[in-house]
């Protein structure tokens, strides 16, 4: 399933922008950060950063891949980003113009699925508020394995 893209009030690079003016030390927004928030935000897809240096390469950027770095951790603090730990992986997610989703992940082939639970977002409510616990988010990842690769092992264990 693919997520809908919901209506925000400003671009990513906007965000960014702001972001960086509002630190209490006021961050200069460079062009490489600007052509980064543009790819990133250009489709909606997970990505490790070796996966975003290697896509940039593709495109002929020249982003260093320090800029990469500083630059992930700078949009996950500016809440555009989200940051996921998958095994010993870490994995980047679009947070802004996204609803808030979960994710399966399959521990064969990689592909991960997102997917949105009223039921998850009220438990979780209701656990905090029985635990007088303000939550401001959480990560839900099952792991498992998908339908076309239980469908692979499936049709291999009958040709044994």
């Amino acid at each position: 399933m693919s997520l809908p893209a919901i209506a925000v009030s400003q671009t990513p690079e906007e965000r960014f922008r702001e972001y960086l003016a509002s630190r209490p030390e006021p961050m200069r927004f460079t062009s490489p950060q600007r052509d980064l928030v543009r790819h990133i935000f250009a489709r909606h897809q997970h990505f490790d950063p070796d996966e975003l240096l290697q896509d940039l390469k593709r495109a002929k950027s020249s982003v260093s891949r320090a800029t990469v770095y500083r630059t992930l951790a700078k949009l996950v603090d500016a809440g555009l980003l989200r940051r996921l730990e998958i095994g010993n992986r870490t994995v980047y997610d679009h947070d802004y113009g996204y609803p808030w989703h979960e994710h399966l992940v399959c521990q064969k082939c990689g592909r991960m699925i997102e997917f949105t639970s009223e039921a998850i977002a009220q438990a979780v409510k209701a656990v905090a508020a029985q635990h007088r616990f303000r939550a401001d988010g959480h990560d839900l990842i099952v792991k498992g394995t998908c339908a076309e690769c239980a469908a692979a092992a499936s049709k291999r264990a009958y040709v044994l």
